[in-house]
Parts: C-alpha cells; sequence; structure tokens
C-alpha cells in the first residue's frame, strides 16, 4: 500500500463521515496561511475520532498539550457541555495568536483557554487551577518531552482520565535502532517509562491516512 491509497482511502470517508464546516476549514487555511506545516495537525477523521472519544467518556474538563493553530482544539472543545472547560498549552507565541483567533472564529472562546508558555513551565500554574483534575488529556507536542509529560498528566488527573499521546510511532522510526535523533531517542524513553507505570494501563495502535503512517498510545488512569 501506498501514501497515495491511505490518502485516498481518507478522502472517501470524510466525504461520508465529515459535513462542510467553516470553522474546520477556516483554522486548516490559516495553517497553511501562516506557512505552518499541515501534517502537524491531526486529520480530519482523526480529530472527529478525538472528539467522539471525549463525548463517550463524558469529559468536561480537557487538557491539550500543544495547540499549534487551533484545529483540534475546536474538535475537543465541540465535545464539551456547556459548563466544561478546555485548556490548551503551546509554546510558540504567533501559534497561540492564530489559535486564539481560529477559536474564537469557531464561536468557542467561551469554552477554551490557551496558555502561552512552554508546558513544563505552565504545569506547575496549571495544577492551582479549578479546572484539575482533568477527565480527558490529549497530548501532541514536542515528542522528546513525552515522558515528563506523562508524569504531568498524572499528577493532573483523577481516577478514571483517558490520556491519548499522538505521532508516537513516526513511520515505523520507533523500531530503526540506527535513528537517534532527538524525537526518536525522546519516544522511546517513553515507551520504555510508560511500560513500568502501575497508575495506568495502556495500548497504542499503529494508523495510516492522509497524515501518513503513525501511530497513538491511549491510557486511563487506574
Amino acid at each position: 500500500m501506498s501514501q497515495d491509497t491511505w490518502t485516498a482511502v481518507d478522502e472517501y470517508l470524510e466525504a461520508r463521515f465529515i459535513a462542510a464546516d467553516p470553522a474546520l476549514e477556516h483554522a486548516q487555511q490559516a495553517t497553511l496561511d501562516a506557512g505552518l506545516p499541515p501534517h502537524l495537525a491531526v486529520s480530519g477523521l482523526q480529530g472527529k475520532f478525538l472528539q467522539m472519544l471525549a463525548q463517550i467518556h463524558g469529559a468536561k474538563s480537557i487538557l491539550e498539550i500543544g495547540t499549534l493553530a487551533g484545529y483540534s482544539t475546536i474538535w475537543l472543545a465541540r465535545s464539551l457541555p456547556v459548563d466544561g472547560r478546555l485548556i490548551s498549552l503551546e509554546a510558540v507565541p504567533t501559534n497561540v495568536t492564530l489559535a486564539r483567533k481560529n477559536i474564537e472564529f469557531a464561536g468557542l472562546s467561551h469554552l477554551v483557554e490557551i496558555h502561552a508558555g512552554k508546558a513544563l513551565d505552565v504545569f506547575p500554574v496549571i495544577a492551582q487551577s479549578d479546572n484539575v483534575p482533568f477527565d480527558l488529556i490529549f497530548i501532541d507536542a514536542d515528542k522528546s518531552g513525552y515522558k515528563d509529560y506523562v508524569d504531568w498528566a498524572l499528577k493532573l488527573s483523577r481516577k478514571g482520565t483517558v490520556i491519548i499521546l499522538d505521532n508516537v510511532i513516526r513511520d515505523g522510526e520507533i523500531v530503526n535502532f540506527d535513528n537517534n535523533t532527538r524525537t526518536m531517542r525522546g519516544l522511546r524513553e517513553y515507551f520504555d517509562h510508560l511500560a513500568l507505570q502501575n497508575k495506568i494501563t495502556s495500548t497504542t495502535l499503529q494508523t495510516v491516512g492522509c497524515k501518513g503512517y503513525d501511530g497513538f498510545t491511549l491510557a486511563i488512569v487506574l
């Protein structure tokens, strides 16, 4: 199978399961206009999958680590009840500005709060907020930090909290041990660390689609 096939299948499925949506299309175009790599955001099908997971779980408080331009943020925020809250963390100031505009365009500013700064610097502030513990945590940020993000996710969670970590297979490079980039070292450290945790149960699935060959981890706090 090839990337062309995976993309064609995604397009076939999106045409059937994802209706035209001005807010999402605006966020995607704003991402392109800002020169941000479009593959960094989740796909439409993945975004809806995240939204449905949050709805199934009945999440009222969501933490997102890695906002980018707010595409996945919109999907997740739409899963929330009227009294819900989504906190999103983004390290790049220009991305924060762009995401806030996209969230406002989507009419979701009353549900979403975006914090600017590196996640490890912002976590202590979040820990003191009324939003803790979170019902669902979505992590899609610097892969070299995933181990530390898991530790913080556990501090900010409760029994039953769902944790999702994106982009953990990286075209299968996770098992190419000649690849010792910062990203791959960080992901292997993360997997080794995750396997030792007794406070969560987790699994990881490989995926293909318009974003290529990758995968995600799904974990539940015990």
